[in-house]
């Protein structure tokens, strides 16, 4: 059922009151667009669409002026990790660190441990969760190569398998906390198959192993990630490679 009314986090509660309707063919976009008046009338719990007109380009601009003025809020400020930001996408960069991860697997004992990361940038977006490792220890610019994100639970082209994790459900800079934490907080289970992750001889699960255990004195092995042959500008204008 169409929700009739909501909150927009402030004071007061605003309802549906009308409808837009667009028709084109398929592959082919937009051709035609109308506007709908919406009621609900009494004693029905379904608004009702009423009779459309054609969409003119004053009414069109004009109520995106509205939506943009009234959705959009204060302006915020923009952390120097923010790489970009398009109303589909928010595209961040996380510097070199040591954080706790968590493991949940026979192959590794340790449930976890303080290690280092690389450089790392992750990708919010409709289509997804992604992570990716960067060789530099710098600010990426869109000329940066990334590497296949040396983890467990992703998949090809940087995917973050989700699972039980918790992440926000909006995606903008002031959720970013909220998607690293549903990132670096759930329990890693297992390699996914696709591509190789980590370019290390014995296996994924002897690389960590090994980084549980501090035997590379406090530093991310950059030695043993793998190139994407993706850069920074592919990944946020949205062409990254990947099969439909």
């Amino acid at each position: 059922m169409i929700g009739t009314n909501f909150s927009t986090g402030g004071d007061a509660e605003v309802q549906i009151v009308s409808a837009i309707l667009l028709y084109g063919q398929q592959n082919k976009g937009l051709a035609y667009g109308t506007v709908h008046p919406v009621s609900l009338e009494r004693g029905k719990q379904r608004p009702t669409i009423g009779a459309g007109r054609p969409i003119d380009r004053a009414s069109l601009h004009t109520a995106l002026q509205e939506l943009a003025t009234n959705t959009a809020g204060k302006a915020s400020f923009l952390p120097e990790t923010v790489l970009a930001v398009s109303p589909e996408a928010i595209t961040w960069w996380h510097p070199p660190a040591r954080k706790r991860v968590f493991f949940r697997c026979p192959e590794i004992r340790s449930a976890g441990a303080v290690v280092p990361h690389p450089g790392l940038v992750f990708h919010a977006s409709l289509g997804g969760f992604r992570v990716f490792a960067t060789m530099e220890d710098t600010r990426p610019t869109p000329e940066t190569v990334l590497y296949e994100p040396p983890y467990f639970n992703t998949w090809d082209w940087g995917k973050i398998c989700i699972g039980t994790a918790q992440v926000p459900n909006r995606i903008d800079v002031a959720a970013i906390d909220g998607w690293e934490c549903g990132f670096f907080e759930s329990a890693f289970t297992h390699p996914n198959t696709g591509k190789r992750r980590i370019d290390y001889e014995d296996g994924p699960y002897a690389f960590w192993r090994d980084l549980l255990a501090g035997r590379f004195k406090g530093q991310f092995p950059k030695q043993f990630l793998i190139s994407m042959n993706l850069t920074l500008a592919s990944l946020i204008g949205g062409n990254i490679g990947e099969p439909e």
